[in-house]
């Protein structure tokens, strides 16, 4: 999949952009605070109908602007030409459209633009807490597996139901709830299968990331822990009512599963340096975009935003060497700094096309075609 050009309105401090990029790579380069960020997150905003800088779809239109107005002009793999945009006035539901027509649930359009993004904000997966890292998890597997973003809402809602049983006032009747939990296994099955299968086919191919960017010079590993990698998640959640009555919150389920990362035997949040930690961090999103690859038939788009930061010279050219490779597709790279960028493209026999984000504008200062 690719972007052959994006035009939007009034977006973040984007006021009017249009631009049509190479299908293969993308530097974008200017201060901070500029827009670049914003630009990448409009090509992620028209991928998961949601920003990756704010939860308020409002604070994603322009100060004292009425409405902002996103359109993206796609070609698949095998050809085939997508329109997808979106609408959104202040107060009111965003609109999305793929090919002039409305979609009734968003959740019906994740996958049909697949994209992988990294990010600062990614650092989150180690420094945050367990439920950022079962987000990653459901960000992927839900792009290429719609069953498994089903089962996911409907756990959702079963959960939320039990905890507010839980929290009432009189003690939960029993029938009631044995029903609710039984909603929950049926659902958590699906949903525990799905991430047991994503992280065992992740592993062997995050490992061979990581050791071409590291030069194999770190032990690293990931694995998958779950309440029901061993038990039974209706017997726990029947045996645990009354515990959980008094915590106010179900304490079993596949929503307290983890993603546990280590570097050296012991946890990457405790043990890793900034640079380790990003080239973990790197590692995992391009075995991300692996296996969405391999998945779902269409090669996803790579967002790299500031990934250069923190990384030494050595490990910034192997991610270069992988990123260019034949394997990856359009590729979009920020850098606050021109010389970066310009050692970066000097390296590769790749077409490019290279812009500079100025106050919210977008000009093309160089390209090439291979």
């Amino acid at each position: 999949m690719k972007i052959n050009r994006i035009s939007l309105l009034n977006y973040r401090n984007l006021r009017e952009v249009n631009v049509s990029f190479s299908p293969k790579i993308n530097c974008l380069i200017g201060s901070n605070g500029m827009g670049k960020t914003n630009l990448l997150d409009a090509v992620y905003y028209l991928s998961f109908c949601k920003s990756t800088v704010t939860v308020s779809d409002n604070s994603n239109i322009l100060h004292d602007e009425p409405y902002f107005m996103l359109q993206g002009f796609y070609v698949s793999d095998s050809g085939i030409e997508e329109e997808i945009s979106c609408g959104l006035k202040r107060g009111d539901k965003k609109q999305f459209k793929r090919n002039g027509k409305n979609y009734e649930r968003l959740s019906d359009h994740i996958g049909s633009i697949p994209l992988v993004m990294v990010s600062p904000a990614d650092n989150e997966l180690i420094a945050g807490g367990s439920e950022e890292r079962r987000r990653f998890m459901d960000v992927v597997i839900s792009q290429y597996d719609k069953e498994y973003l089903s089962a996911l809402i409907r756990y959702n809602r079963a959960l939320q139901q039990r905890n507010v049983m839980l929290r009432g006032e009189y003690a939960p009747d029993g029938e009631m709830m044995s029903l609710i939990e039984e909603m929950m296994v049926a659902e958590a099955v699906r949903i525990h299968a799905g991430r047991r299968q994503f992280v065992d086919e992740l592993v062997p191919i995050f490992s061979q990331f990581h050791n071409a960017i590291t030069g194999d010079s770190e032990q690293v590993s990931l694995r998958y822990r779950s309440h029901m990698n061993d038990e039974d998640l209706g017997a726990l959640l029947a045996a645990s009512r009354a515990d959980d009555r008094n915590l106010g919150y179900t304490s079993k389920g596949v929503h307290r599963d983890e993603l546990v990362m280590q570097l050296g035997g012991y946890p990457i949040k405790k043990e890793g340096s900034q640079g380790q930690n990003k080239s973990f961090l790197v590692s995992l999103k391009l075995a991300q975009f692996d296996f969405l690859r391999r998945k779902g038939g269409e090669t996803p788009l790579l967002l790299l935003d500031d990934i250069f930061d923190k990384l030494d010279s050595g490990r910034v050219e192997q991610i270069v060497n992988l990123v260019s490779g034949d394997s990856f597709g359009q590729i979009f790279i920020t850098d606050v700094n021109r010389e970066h960028i310009d050692a970066i493209l000097d390296r590769i026999d790749s077409g490019y096309r290279l812009f500079e984000v100025k106050k919210g504008e977008v000009e093309l200062l160089k390209e090439k075609d291979v």
